[in-house]
């Protein structure tokens, strides 16, 4: 997938961020801060971290800057009206970033924190695995504690294969 064009990966980019967004709510408020084990992060962090990260790191790199990622910590907001505030507002501030990249921009450099150059839009879809891989945590976390979050895409797996020939 080549993104030469800010405003159709800017709608696009919306759409995966509501899908993980939309999960927020479905957390116990206290458990915002249960992780599964200790060292793990918890659905606070992660939800912390998938919102500071897409503004301070990816928007950053996008613009030629270096990372200004402030980490995961309750210093940025605790209790689910201020996390959704947080991910909203960072959302928000990334989102005017990204769709403000013109198509030299897009193919041109972004130096990751890593120090590894690499075009910035194969930088904006490394920021949608990077959310799929943390969405993926939520979801299992969900299901740990008796959570039904809903499906992505509409169907569970059961219904998919019910539905498909053969």
């Amino acid at each position: 997938m080549v993104i030469d064009d800010a405003v159709v990966f800017v709608r696009y980019w919306r759409g995966v961020r509501e899908r993980t967004r939309r999960l927020l709510p479905l957390v116990p408020e206290d458990r915002l801060e249960w992780s599964p084990s200790a060292g793990r992060w918890s659905f606070g962090d992660l939800f912390r971290h998938l919102a500071a990260i897409e503004r301070w790191m990816y928007g950053e790199n996008a613009l030629g800057r270096p990372s200004r990622y402030p980490g995961h910590g309750l210093d940025l907001a605790q209790g689910r009206p201020a996390i959704g505030s947080f991910v909203d507002q960072m959302h928000e501030g990334a989102c005017g970033i990204f769709e403000s990249l013109s198509p030299a921009q897009l193919a041109g450099p972004s130096l990751t924190p890593a120090g590894v150059t690499i075009t910035t839009s194969k930088w904006l879809r490394a920021m949608v695995e990077h959310e799929a891989h943390h969405r993926g945590q939520i979801h299992l976390m969900l299901g740990l504690l008796g959570v039904r979050a809903p499906q992505i895409f509409g169907l569970t797996e059961e219904e998919v294969k019910a539905r498909s020939m053969g």
